[in-house]
């Protein structure tokens, strides 16, 4: 199981935003990383842009270089809008389906919990995070997982719906569902230069 598990603030800091939950653990978010902090404002290169975009996005699902650039070959191939296939196909693996269902407060944490086999779908355990869920899927915990039953105020988004510690997809993520900060066509044009 491959995974970066360097230090989360410093990319948080480059990419200018909180990537990984830390809420007010993340000091300097607007500040560069680096011992002297920003060396002046440079202009960003239309490839930089592009670049810290994917970067954005493949740090903010927690996914290395191959299995992103694997999402993206995956999200070209279909018919439609290459780069809102792309968000829904990230958006659909079950370690960030259990973060948007509002169980666990972290994506880091949902995968943690997927990899211990406390995930179940559809009453059968699945202990890989990047498994693709498909609508109808019942999302369940084993019985030796104690989780603190989700606060009301973390609603689920529109395609998925909760009862308790029971959650269920309703169909897939569309581009409208999706409420992250990513530029999805900077993606698109990253990855075909």
């Amino acid at each position: 199981m491959a995974r970066y598990t360097g230090p989360k603030n410093r990319l948080s800091r480059r990419e200018g935003l909180d990537l990984f939950g830390r809420g007010n653990k993340l000091r300097r978010a607007q500040v560069p990383p680096g011992q002297h902090g920003p060396k002046g404002i440079r202009r960003v290169s239309d490839y930089g842009a592009q670049l810290r975009e994917k970067q954005k996005a493949k740090r903010l699902y927690g996914l290395l270089e191959k299995q992103f650039h694997r999402y993206y070959e995956t999200a070209s191939r279909n018919p439609g809008n290459t780069g809102a296939t792309l968000l829904s196909l990230l958006e659909s693996r079950l370690d960030n389906t259990v973060y948007r269902l509002g169980f666990v407060p972290t994506r880091a944490m949902a995968r943690q919990l997927v990899g211990h086999y406390h995930v179940l779908v559809n009453s059968r355990p699945v202990n890989i995070p990047s498994y693709q869920v498909r609508p109808g899927d019942i999302i369940t915990f084993g019985p030796k997982i104690k989780l603190p039953a989700p606060e009301a105020e973390a609603v689920p988004p529109s395609w998925l719906s909760r009862k308790a510690l029971v959650g269920k997809v309703e169909r897939l993520p569309e581009r409208a569902d999706i409420d992250t900060s990513i530029n999805d066509q900077l993606i698109v044009e990253y990855y075909s230069r």
